[in-house]
């Protein structure tokens, strides 16, 4: 790489974002040392133009393939991700690979199977109030030759929430955005995963807000896997059920991509090279320019001239735009990607293909003699590849996480102290699970556990206008770790085949 010092500035951003720290200011000058991967990350960020791309390989460099950055590593030096260095002339890993044995004390203690199932859900078991009397149900059982202990309540949780994954590349709003349920507002847009908007709903700050009872009902509804109407401020109106595929602006959504456009290109190289001269897969994330792709480039095709109208990621690999239209992104017409077409490089009868992440859209042109594209019928190789494509995708559902904060007064109907119970759940000793299922537990204080929906009975959850949703949650170990926790021993029953007798408030 190299900066033109009549168009730099000085403002420093390629300095601090630099991960090899191989650019400084010289006289408010950017000046780019020995350090250099050319990685790119320069050109990117520099807001005037003034980084070069130069055709030249430092003598003894190695081209890292790892990723496509493609780091150009000098010897004696680490690539931009600081996972790989050049050793005299080879790329190398530069940690040791680690058996399980050797990680074992960092990945912590597993739940031994003996406790790992509750000898009764909590779901129909009902709950105490106040918090300091046992649990409604404690149960004891003996398996293979040791007693284990299950404590069960349907716990009222203000911490709680939802975290709901909705299979689309439909632009449903931008990320922040309010959602609301009932004209109220009860959650926001997230993040995106591959082919899935996030959404938050619920959690403390929504359920003791305005719209607060709103929020408690959405939240129980979803986990009880109810369909659900939901709207996106300036964005999506959708209908969402677990378990089935999302509605999103009257239109049910069949597929979720197989990945992003890039992933797209390497998952279908064999069937892309066939295809057409230059494959575009135009996506809203990563669009991919076949031949200018590791993929393509991996298979020795020779480059086309095309340039995209979208920003530059790496080579063959373009940020998009969202929208609702082709992949996701803004263009109603998928030839509005292409910026330019180099005729020395892509000569008149060249075909290109354009194609979504889904293969459920796809259009074949070819350059005719004006240097313009033109669309013409899918040859069978086209139809192949989309095909491919297609039926790699998975049906399009929408799925749902309850999280749930048990680490707070609900505690007390376990044990008297209660911080015992905590530590004996991040320590394996007490295993927790909802409505049955299992569950993960969130690292660090109290305890916050993720459950899969669809894992719980459907009607297990509930909510109460306090408000706060409702969950059945169990707690299983030996007795004798129960009672170096101080719980509640003299309410234990044993467990039956039959339903067991609950506690009696009345001996306390």
């Amino acid at each position: 790489m190299r900066i033109a010092p009549d168009r730099c500035n000085g403002c420093g951003l390629c300095v601090r974002d630099c991960p090899m720290e191989a650019v400084t200011l010289v006289a408010k000058k950017a000046v780019i040392n020995e350090k250099c991967v050319q990685c790119r990350t320069c050109l990117k960020v520099c807001p005037r133009q003034a980084v070069e791309e130069v055709a030249l390989l430092v003598e003894g460099a190695v081209v890292c393939r790892i990723c496509p950055v493609n780091c150009r590593v000098p010897e004696g030096f680490r690539g931009a991700c600081g996972r790989f260095a050049n050793i005299a002339g080879k790329l190398k890993r530069n940690r040791p690979l680690l058996t399980y044995d050797e990680v074992i004390d960092v990945v912590g203690a597993e739940t031994e199977t003996i406790i790992r199932r509750p000898l009764l859900t909590a779901i129909g078991a009902g709950g105490t109030y106040p918090d300091y009397v046992p649990a409604p149900y404690i149960v004891n059982d003996e398996r293979d030759g040791v007693d284990v202990v299950t404590v069960v309540t349907e716990a009222p949780l203000s911490y709680s929430g939802i975290k709901l994954k909705i299979d689309t590349d439909l632009d449903v709003g931008k990320e922040g955005a309010d959602v609301r349920f009932d004209g109220r507002v009860v959650g926001m847009v997230e993040t995106e995963e591959y082919g899935s908007k996030m959404l938050a709903i619920g959690g403390v700050n929504r359920l003791t807000g305005k719209g607060g009872f709103a929020a408690a009902r959405a939240v129980a509804a979803i986990a009880n896997r109810e369909a659900v109407e939901l709207s996106v401020k300036n964005g999506a109106k959708m209908k969402v059920q677990v378990g089935k595929p999302p509605l999103i602006d009257g239109r049910t959504v069949e597929k979720m991509r197989v990945g992003c456009g890039s992933a797209t290109a390497g998952l279908f190289a064999a069937f892309l090279e066939k295809a057409a001269d230059e494959v575009i897969v135009l996506d809203h994330h990563i669009t991919s320019l076949f031949t200018h792709h590791a993929a393509g480039r991996c298979l020795g095709v020779a480059p086309s001239g095309l340039k995209l109208t979208f920003p530059v990621s790496t080579p063959g690999r373009y940020f998009g735009s969202s929208g609702r239209g082709w992949g996701g992104t803004d263009l109603s017409d998928p030839l509005d990607v292409v910026h330019s077409v180099d005729v020395s490089l892509t000569r008149p009868g060249a075909t290109l293909l354009i194609t979504e992440t889904t293969g459920r859209k796809a259009a074949l042109y070819v350059l005719n003699d004006e240097c313009v594209f033109e669309p013409i019928e899918l040859t069978p190789e086209a139809e192949e590849a989309v095909a491919a494509i297609a039926e790699s995708c998975q049906e399009s559902r929408v799925s749902a996480v309850y999280v749930g904060g048990a680490g707070g007064s609900a505690r007390g109907g376990v044990v008297r102290y209660p911080l015992r119970l905590t530590l004996a759940v991040h320590s394996a000793l007490a295993n927790l699970t909802c409505g049955g299922a299992p569950v993960f537990v969130l690292p660090g204080g109290g305890i916050t556990f993720y459950v899969d929906v669809e894992r719980v009975e459907p009607g297990a959850f509930s909510w109460v206008p306090t408000p706060a949703t409702v969950a059945p949650i169990e707690y299983t170990m030996r007795r004798s770790d129960y009672e170096k926790m101080g719980g509640h021993v003299e309410a234990i029953k044993p467990f039956r085949t039959q339903e067991p007798v609950p506690w009696n408030r009345s001996k306390s």
